[in-house]
């Protein structure tokens, strides 16, 4: 697989297809694949939290899950294929799930959420698909407890909806124990969307780079720092970063 690196970070130039086809091999080899998907607010995270900087580009495949990585991209002349968004990586996934007899553990969030989301892949494929599930609050010194139990649940696959930097570092620090499971994914805010409880972005909203500002008018209190100041916080460091190789 071919790598660029931006700001730090280190990103598979893959399609989603293409980053799918890789999934599905590791999880019919039975080996494990450690996947993150960065975007512009975690590679501006990623300049002065050096675990997460770790945690992140020790995986076994990066995406982009940001149109603005994207564009970034290209103005530093290492232009990636496309966006990768999480959310739809795990809604391939889970299809796969059925269609292979694959089993998914479903983790993060708050408890009614998580249950809601396993609800409806049940009913929209069937509770056979599901290894297990739990909330996304616990201590510190519970991780490893809750990683064994996961990599005994059975699951091919685990999807991690917990905030950054945590289910990063929680991903990279278990990953031994979570050995028995092929494929491990973060995947942020993704079970709010599956469980009805965020709108996901219209497609053109999509595919022009403002799925971050519909997010933002839901929940304008919640998301302002992470996106308005996020955000321009990125288009410094790479404007920045373009001028320094110019």
């Amino acid at each position: 697989m071919s790598r660029v690196n931006i700001l730090n970070t280190t990103i598979d130039n893959l399609s989603i297809q293409e980053t799918l086809q890789t999934i599905e091999k590791a999880i019919a080899n039975k080996t494990q694949l450690h996947h993150v998907v960065v975007n512009a607010g975690k590679i501006v995270a990623m300049q002065t939290d050096l675990q997460l900087r770790k945690s992140v580009n020790e995986s076994d495949l990066i995406n982009a899950d940001g149109q603005a990585v994207v564009w970034a991209s290209k103005l530093l002349k290492q232009p990636l294929k496309e966006r990768v968004a999480g959310i739809d990586l795990m809604q391939n996934l889970v299809e796969l799930a059925h269609k292979k007899n694959h089993k998914v553990y479903f983790f993060g969030a708050k408890e009614e959420i998580v249950q809601e989301v396993v609800k409806k892949y049940s009913e929209k494929y069937s509770p056979n698909i599901i290894a297990g599930y739990r909330n996304g609050y616990f201590k510190k010194e519970e991780e490893k407890d809750i990683a064994k139990q996961i990599s005994e649940s059975g699951a091919n696959i685990l999807f991690v909806a917990i905030s950054s930097p945590t289910k990063e570092n929680f991903l990279y620090q278990n990953k031994a124990l979570l050995s028995n499971v092929n494929f491990i994914m973060g995947v942020g805010g993704s079970f709010d969307v599956v469980s009805g409880k965020v709108k996901r972005a219209p497609l053109w909203m999509q595919k022009n780079g403002l799925e971050w500002f519909y997010r933002f008018i839901q929940e304008p209190k919640r998301m302002w720092r992470r996106y308005l100041v996020g955000n321009t916080k990125f288009i410094i460091l790479v404007l920045k970063e373009r001028f320094k190789k110019s």
